[in-house]
């Protein structure tokens, strides 16, 4: 079994985070949960993961506004984050990564390939 990775899922809809939170876990990383930005931006600070999933769309603060306060922390501004939404038009893939997301995951997805993906994209990026 490779290293555990941490990651922080900031996701708003319940059957998503536990459907994140059992395959991640499964495929061995040690995940976090939070469901709304303002709680995951409190429990990226408090954590340190390793790796952030973030959805956009989420109330109290959106995913971009979770980013960009993530980026400008020097404790954070590494971590590789990955936004994880419904908004697949380019147009929305484009601003994320401009912002300084570091991968692009559109909903609907499969959730039991999620780690084996999420592995290979944090080659090179997270000591695995």
């Amino acid at each position: 079994m490779s290293t555990q990775i941490s990651v922080l899922v900031i996701e708003d809809e319940a059957h998503i985070r536990v459907a994140l939170e059992y395959n991640l876990k499964m495929d061995g990383f040690d995940v976090t949960l939070t469901e709304n930005g303002r709680a995951g931006l409190e429990k990226a600070k408090e954590i340190k993961p390793q790796l952030i999933l973030c959805d956009w769309m989420m109330p109290e603060m959106n995913g971009l506004e979770v980013l960009d306060e993530l980026k400008k922390d020097d404790e954070l501004k590494d971590v590789p984050v990955f936004m994880l939404t419904a908004k697949g038009m380019s147009g929305d893939m484009e601003e994320a990564l401009e912002k300084g997301a570091d991968d692009y995951i559109t909903k609907p997805f499969d959730p039991l390939k999620l780690g084996e993906m999420l592995r290979e994209k944090l080659k090179g990026k997270v000591k695995i």
